[in-house]
């Protein structure tokens, strides 16, 4: 069975993360959204709502679904029996970025391999920072959320 890990904060998850997973999906068997808490970050969102909106995005989807996890991500996907790492690219940066953490990962599980998706350019400026500097100001961020989340932040 090919299963997945797609990790990250997702605070919030953004049409550019529903882009990512809804491509994904013929790929894998099943595809494990995993909400990663990191002690660095202060997120916007509780694990839980984040969680929340993946499960009600994808109730549907049998191939994927949610998760909270903590810890070293390879670690974690051993714990799923996941043998992919799948991440987003938007631009040469987050590549350049994105490929430090697959070295880093590949030294510690040679195992996993990442998959590498790159975004729809209709979705490469929608990034979880900005959506929440939105947010945080008062604006409009529901031209970049899934209808979901959109309704549960301008509550």
């Amino acid at each position: 069975m090919r299963i997945c890990l797609f990790p990250g904060t997702f605070d919030p998850l953004t049409l550019g993360h529903v882009d990512i997973i809804n491509r994904a999906i013929p790929l894998f068997d099943k595809i494990v959204v995993g909400i990663g808490l990191n002690a660095a970050k202060a997120p916007m969102f509780s694990a839980e709502q984040r969680l929340g909106w993946i499960r009600d995005i994808y109730k549907d989807e049998e191939r994927v679904e949610g998760a909270i996890y903590e810890g070293l991500t390879v670690d974690y996907c051993k714990k799923i029996g996941a043998h992919f790492i799948l991440r987003g690219i938007r631009y040469v940066s987050d590549f350049e970025y994105e490929k430090t953490i697959a070295d880093a990962n590949r030294t510690l599980d040679k195992n996993i391999e990442t998959v590498f998706l790159t975004g729809e350019p209709k979705f490469t400026s929608v990034a979880s920072t900005i959506v929440r500097d939105i947010i945080r100001n008062g604006g409009n961020a529901a031209p970049f959320l899934p209808d979901i989340v959109a309704q549960s932040v301008l509550k």
